[in-house]
């Protein structure tokens, strides 16, 4: 059932987990195993930086592993008592003082010495075990097999070149062989890399968090959520106008589809009918990727942005209006049909639009707002 979700999907669920929906209410709306969310949450996780950078936890164990590896190389560059540009015969002779306490590979991308520079010294200088000998003769077979096939190969895969080169081992041994080395074949995160350059090129936020706008219709943000209502979930769209925080056209259904998003912004549009180059802004959920949305906003000349990937502040208006509104109103009342929840859902925002002060425009409505600018625009006279 979860292999049906995208990358980004998958990320995005997790984003709604950080932002305090519930893993049972997770699980039922999309139909996933709690186990099969709990990965999730352990793989897409993002992590603040000290520079404010946003990583996901797999980035973080990548880098970490990357930091371990540069670690042990600066290990063996005090640990040999010279550095990179020193004479080949002093760096072998102390990587030789080092063999047995850090892995060949570690040893030698440390100093910028070749392994089969470093392994010809050892077995003519060293009396090695034959096991020893046969590890390290592995070692570097698995190596050379690895950077052929440009790091496509997993163990199994290597293990079989191998036994076509007459080299018998098992695929169990060469995993050990390629953990010791951190040599890590490509396949296993190509495509969430491939899905980050995409959504780096073709869902570009333009927004970028510049939440004031000087006029009407520039700018419009929109967002989803659900509530559940007597064990059945309903999803509500919403389209706010930046400069007044007006929420200019809902939508609520019980599917949350590409028609439910496409409605509600058509709703938008008659009611508001803006001028060209309007900008139309949302995080990268499938309704507001789809071809017939995309098609739709091209069709009516609006530039569309996205907030980028488990980046709720980038969409912060949209993600503000329903936190009130579920505060102020939906957690507050039980409702006993779709219709009484229906007609609550008109009622605040009915209310928000025309009664309710909003902090960020000094404690005026979103409807005077837009008044008092109109009546600027009026000629005097």
């Amino acid at each position: 059932m979860s292999d049906k979700y995208t990358e980004t999907q998958k990320q995005e669920i997790v984003a709604l987990y950080t932002t305090g929906t519930s893993v049972a209410e997770l699980c039922a709306q999309y139909g996933v195993p709690r186990s099969t969310l709990y990965f999730w949450i352990h793989r897409f996780s993002s992590l603040k930086t000290i520079t404010e950078k946003t990583v996901y936890y797999q980035e973080y164990l990548d880098l970490k592993r990357h930091a371990d590896k540069l670690e042990r190389q600066l290990e063996v560059i005090k640990a040999a008592g010279c550095g990179m540009d020193a004479p080949l015969q002093e760096k072998l002779a102390a990587l030789e003082r080092l063999y047995g306490q850090y892995s060949v590979h570690t040893l030698c991308d440390a100093l910028e010495v070749s392994r089969g520079t470093f392994y010809n010294h050892i077995f003519r200088r060293t009396k090695i075990s034959v096991y020893d000998r046969r590890r390290e003769e592995i070692r570097e077979q698995v190596q050379i097999v690895f950077e052929e096939c440009k790091q496509r190969y997993g163990a199994k895969k290597i293990c079989a070149v191998l036994a076509d080169r007459g080299i018998r081992t098992s695929s169990k041994y060469v995993a050990e062989l390629m953990r010791e080395m951190d040599l890590q074949c490509v396949g296993r995160n190509a495509k969430r890399e491939y899905q980050k350059q995409v959504n780096r090129r073709g869902r570009p936020n333009v927004l970028k968090q510049q939440f004031d706008v000087s006029e009407p219709n520039c700018v419009w943000v929109s967002d989803i959520t659900y509530f559940k209502v007597k064990d059945k979930f309903y999803y509500i769209c919403t389209i706010i106008d930046l400069f007044s925080r007006k929420v200019i056209a809902h939508g609520i259904s019980p599917k949350n589809s590409t028609y439910l998003v496409t409605s509600t912004f058509k709703k938008a549009f008659e009611s508001r009918m803006p001028p060209q180059g309007i900008m139309f802004h949302s995080d990268q959920g499938v309704q507001y990727t789809s071809h017939s949305f995309q098609k739709l906003l091209r069709m009516n000349k609006v530039v569309q942005s996205f907030s980028k990937t488990g980046r709720p502040n980038d969409n912060a208006v949209a993600e503000a209006f329903f936190s009130s509104m579920k505060k102020e109103e939906l957690y507050r009342t039980n409702y006993k049909s779709e219709r009484e929840f229906r007609t609550a859902v008109d009622d605040y925002i009915y209310f928000y639009n025309v009664e309710r002060p909003h902090a960020g425009l000094a404690y005026r409505t979103p409807d005077r707002i837009e008044t008092q600018y109109q009546a600027k625009q009026e000629p005097a006279g």
